[in-house]
């Protein structure tokens, strides 16, 4: 052994080298043909970055953030590894003694040893995954250890050089979490919405009866702390699944202003029940992502709470499809779709409660694009063959099919986007992803207007809106009602 491999820390570098020759002697069937390539596979970042592009095509708005956290995670983790951990500690690679050739590196590397930057990519890739994405990063946290693993396994790693890697990259997720929470806390920016008049200030909160989906989880717990501290006077009912929409209604028809604590579904069903009840809504975000609360600018229970004591409103315009799932008609206040989002969407929910989040998604990805055909109808009475139809409630930016962000909720126009059939649907949604936000192209078509009638719907047709997923009836139309919502915003 040479003295170089004694000289890192005493009885850590011995530790090292006795469990670096340990993986090195033993045998690993199968081993010889999987690490090596992963290794090499995750080479510059190229393995995560492959999955990042398959994680924001096939997965769902929060797999994308999720996808997006993963990439700058890795991105920080690696400029750290390469500007200040390289050069730091300069620590020879191992010597090869004992490492059987079949799992040497064709071209090995030159840089220094410690720490590991393959280990520090592929867990920093992992944990911004998995803190936005808990079911995407349980599918590649074994991904992610293989390749740690790979790095001792082909002889140019000590286990604490990946180890320390490991840990780095850890860190990292966990760094560009915060960064990401500090940016969405500071980006609350209202739009152009019109004030409304006459909203009542509620100093104490009585008058206002809101209704908590408990099935929410720890954010509209936390919410609701809040919430009984600022406003005593509220009533606040709790209840969850079917319960949601009676509870909601009920309320509507006696409270002065509703409330509601939960995702962008709850949110959903509490504005459809304030429009047909004629009240304001007050928002309490409690879900994952909170579409419309942050482009609403609405960061949290403490900005609602201060936007219903000084009695400050504005008028936001909301999607209507006509006829609704119940007969009447449906609003949503983010997007609509029909085609393949709804029916991986359906797919998910019900592969979910069996097997997790990430694994349905994946299963239900595959599902899609394995089976699923175009989606053919009459739009403005034009027959259409589509994969996907995409109706926003008002202009968001981005590019592609499913756009994420809008400064004005108040416009009352649909930001509809479509993507023609024809082909597969993997790589003509993967070709609509990369054109312009409105564009016209043979794959990609999108465009603004008040409304859309849509005909000749198939039996069976899947539809979304806010997350929720719905059969589509044989004809609907699609309209925009500017100003038609009444909700509180601080100023």
């Amino acid at each position: 052994m040479a003295d170089q491999e004694l000289t890192w820390s005493g009885a850590l570098g011995w530790w090292d080298r006795r469990l670096f020759d340990a993986v090195a002697r033993r045998h690993w069937p199968g081993a010889d043909r999987v690490l090596p390539r992963l290794g090499r596979a995750a080479n510059h970042g190229v393995l995560w970055g492959g999955a990042a592009a398959a994680i924001a095509i096939f997965g769902s708005a929060g797999a994308r953030k999720a996808a997006v956290r993963g990439v700058a995670s890795l991105a920080l983790a690696s400029a750290t590894i390469n500007t200040v951990g390289k050069w730091s500690v300069r620590r020879p690679r191992p010597l090869l003694e004992g490492v059987p050739l079949t799992r040497q590196l064709s071209t090995q590397p030159q840089t220094t040893s410690f720490p590991s930057g393959h280990s520090a990519s592929a867990f920093a890739f992992a944990t911004g995954v998995a803190l936005a994405s808990p079911g995407w990063g349980a599918v590649l946290a074994p991904v992610a250890a293989s390749v740690a693993f790979s790095r001792v396994y082909t002889g140019v790693h000590y286990p604490s050089d990946v180890l320390v890697g490991a840990s780095l990259g850890v860190a990292a997720g966990f760094v560009v979490r915060r960064l990401a929470r500090d940016a969405r806390e500071a980006r609350v920016v209202p739009g152009d919405e019109r004030t409304a008049a006459g909203a009542p200030a509620l100093p104490d909160g009585a008058g206002l009866t809101v209704v908590v989906n408990t099935g929410s989880g720890t954010a509209a717990a936390a919410g609701l702390d809040v919430l009984r501290t600022r406003l005593p006077a509220a009533e606040v009912i709790e209840c969850e699944g079917p319960e949601l929409p009676a509870a909601l209604a009920k309320a509507a028809s006696r409270a002065t202003v509703l409330g509601v604590c939960g995702g962008d579904g709850t949110i959903n069903a509490a504005a459809t029940a304030a429009l047909r009840a004629g009240v304001p809504l007050a928002v309490f975000p409690g879900g994952t992502l909170n579409h419309f609360a942050m482009d609403l600018g609405l960061p949290g229970t403490e900005a609602t709470c201060q936007a219903l004591v000084d009695g400050h409103a504005v008028r936001v315009g909301v999607g209507r499809f006509s006829p609704g799932p119940d007969g009447e008609s449906g609003y949503f206040l983010n997007n609509f779709s029909i085609g393949a989002y709804p029916e991986l969407l359906g797919h998910r929910l019900r592969w979910a409660p069996r097997i997790g989040g990430g694994p349905a998604a994946l299963l239900a990805a595959w599902r899609v694009l394995r089976a699923q055909r175009p989606v053919r109808l009459r739009l403005a009475g034009r027959p259409r063959s589509v994969w996907l139809l995409f109706a926003g409630n008002g202009t968001y930016h981005g590019t592609g099919p499913t756009p994420r962000r809008r400064d004005n909720l108040g416009e009352g126009l649909l930001d509809l986007r479509l993507v023609h059939g024809g082909g597969r649907p993997g790589p003509r949604l993967l070709a609509a992803a990369f054109t312009g936000p409105l564009s016209r192209s043979p794959v990609h078509v999108a465009t603004r207007l008040r409304s859309l009638r849509i005909a000749d719907i198939p039996a069976g047709t899947p539809l979304a809106y806010d997350g929720e997923h719905a059969e589509a009836p044989s004809a609907l139309v699609l309209d925009g009602l500017p100003h038609a919502l009444t909700v509180y915003r601080p100023r």
